[in-house]
C-alpha cells in the first residue's frame, strides 16, 4: 500500500520552510526514525524523521525548494523490499544456477584479477574533468554531502574525502569544507590528496542561508528602530576565577563544563532584580512598557551556519551545575542545526561572550523585543593599585547595550556597575553550586 510522508508541525508559528538537503532516493528502503531530509526555518535546521517504513516511489521535492507544514514530499510503498531483495534474487544466477529445476551447472573458475600497476586510491581534485559524475573520482566514495558540496569542494581544490563531516552520520556541509581548508591551506592555495595545490577562485558567491537571511533582516531592524548606548567597564574577575577552578570537577561529574558564562548568568539575574527596567520589552504602539519577573536568558552561539540565541528559562531557579549542564547540552545542539524554534524564543535578556576568541570591548546590538544585552570579552592580567601597591588582577571586558526608550543612561550604568561588584566578590551573591 502507498502512502505520503508529509510536513509535520515544525513549531509555533512556523508553516513554510526551505530543503537544505534530501537524504534519499527513489528505490531506497527506508525505516520509520530514519532521517530523509534536513529543513531550514527561518530559526533554525531541522533534520526530518520518517514516519513509515518501506520502499520510496518517488521523491516530491528537492533541494532548495521551499516546502509547507503539511505538503507531501514523499511515497511510500509500505512492507516493500527495495534494490537489495532484488540483488539478492539475482545472486544464484551469477553462481551457476540454470532455469531447470533438476539440473545444474558448477560456476567455471574465475581467473585472477591482474593487480593494478599503480595505487589508485585517491585523485587528485586538480585531475578531475567530470564535474557531473562523483562516481568517476575514488574521492567520492563512502562519502556523505550532497552534490552542491562535492562541486564547491572541487572548485577550491579540495579533496572531500579527506573533510570530517559535522552532520547526521558524518554528512559534509560547505562549512565543513571552509574549516578544512582554513587548516589545511595557505593563502592563495589548498593542498590536495597527493600533495598538489589548486588555486582559489577570486570569488566564491554563497547563497545566503535562512538563518542568516532573518538574522541580518533582523538586526538590520533593531539597529535602525533602536536607540542603542552603550557603556563599557571592567570587571575584576580573580575571585570568580577561583571559584570556578574549585567547582569546576563538580560540574564535571554532572555531566556538564563549568565555564564564566553560567556564573556571570547568576550575577546578571541578580542585577536585573534591581534593575528591572533592563528585564522588560516596550510597546511604542500601546505606548507600554512591560516589565518581566522571570528570567530567560539568550546565549548566542557561534555555529557553522551562523550565530543563533537558544534560550535559558528562569536562570533564578537553577544552580550554577544546573545551567552548566544545560549550556551544554543546548550548544552541542546549537552546532549540529538541532535547535527547535522553541529554543530560541522567550527571552528576557541576552548574554554574548567573544572571550574565547579573544576580543575586548564591543557593541553587542539589542535583540529585539529584549531593552539590554551584555557583551563579555577576554579577561587579561592587570596590574591594580590596591593598599599602596601594584597587584596582578585578572579584568574582564563588560559592555552593556541598551535601549534609551527604555533605559535611562543611570540604570544602565548602576547595573553594569552592580555586575561588576558582584564579579569581584560572587559569594556575596549566594552563588554556591
Amino acid at each position: 500500500m502507498s502512502v505520503e510522508f508529509k510536513i509535520p508541525d515544525l513549531g509555533e508559528n512556523v508553516d513554510t520552510a526551505d530543503v537544505v538537503d534530501v537524504y534519499v532516493s527513489a528505490g531506497d528502503t527506508i525505516s520509520k526514525d530514519q532521517d530523509v531530509l534536513e529543513l531550514e526555518t527561518d530559526k533554525a535546521s531541522l533534520p526530518i524523521p520518517s514516519t513509515v517504513s518501506g520502499t520510496i516511489v518517488e521523491v516530491h521535492v528537492s533541494s532548495g525548494d521551499s516546502v509547507n507544514v503539511g505538503q507531501t514530499v514523499l511515497t511510500v510503498e509500505e512492507g516493500a523490499e527495495g534494490s537489495g531483495g532484488e540483488a539478492k534474487e539475482e545472486a544464484p544466477k551469477a553462481e551457476g544456477k540454470v532455469d531447470s529445476p533438476t539440473e545444474t551447472v558448477p560456476a567455471a573458475p574465475t581467473p585472477p584479477t591482474p593487480a593494478p600497476s599503480a595505487p589508485t586510491a585517491t585523485v587528485s581534485p586538480a585531475t578531475t574533468t567530470d564535474d557531473s559524475s562523483d562516481a568517476s573520482s575514488a574521492t567520492s566514495i563512502g562519502v556523505s554531502a550532497p552534490p552542491s558540496v562535492r562541486q564547491f569542494a572541487r572548485e577550491i581544490g579540495v579533496d572531500i574525502s579527506l573533510v570530517e563531516g559535522s552532520g547526521a552520520a558524518g554528512r559534509i556541509s560547505i562549512e565543513d569544507v571552509k574549516r578544512f581548508a582554513r587548516q589545511q591551506g595557505t593563502p592563495g592555495t589548498i593542498a590536495g590528496a597527493s600533495g598538489g595545490t589548486g588555486a582559489l577562485p577570486r570569488e566564491v558567491v554563497e547563497p545566503m542561508s535562512k538563518i542568516r537571511k532573518v538574522t541580518a533582516a533582523h538586526m538590520a531592524k533593531c539597529w535602525a528602530e533602536i536607540p542603542h548606548v552603550t557603556l563599557h567597564d571592567k570587571a575584576d574577575v580573580s575571585e570568580l576565577e577561583e571559584f570556578r577552578t574549585r567547582y569546576k570537577k563538580v560540574v564535571e561529574r554532572a555531566g556538564g563544563r563549568l565555564t564564566i558564562t553560567p556564573i556571570f548568568m547568576k550575577l546578571v539575574v541578580e542585577a536585573l532584580k534591581s534593575n528591572p527596567t533592563l528585564n522588560a520589552s516596550i510597546d511604542m504602539e500601546g505606548a507600554a512598557v512591560t516589565l518581566k519577573n522571570y528570567y530567560n536568558l539568550g546565549v548566542a552561539v557561534d555555529t557553522p551556519k551562523g550565530l543563533v540565541v537558544p534560550v535559558i528559562r528562569d536562570v533564578d531557579q537553577k544552580s550554577i551545575v544546573e545551567l552548566a549542564v544545560e549550556l551544554g547540552e543546548v550548544g552541542a545542539r546549537a552546532r549540529d542545526g538541532k535547535l527547535t524554534p522553541d529554543d530560541m524564543s522567550g527571552g528576557t535578556f541576552t548574554i554574548t561572550n567573544l572571550g574565547s576568541i579573544g576580543t575586548g570591548f564591543f557593541t553587542p546590538i539589542v535583540n529585539h523585543p529584549e531593552v539590554a544585552i551584555l557583551g563579555m570579552g577576554r579577561a587579561n592580567f592587570e596590574p591594580v593599585y590596591e593598599n599602596g601597591t601594584f597587584e596582578p588582577r585578572q579584568m574582564a571586558p563588560l559592555s552593556i547595550s541598551f535601549d534609551h526608550r527604555v533605559v535611562d543612561g543611570a540604570d544602565g550604568a548602576r547595573f553594569l556597575r552592580l555586575v561588576v561588584e558582584a564579579a569581584a566578590n560572587p559569594l556575596a551573591f549566594h552563588l554556591g553550586a
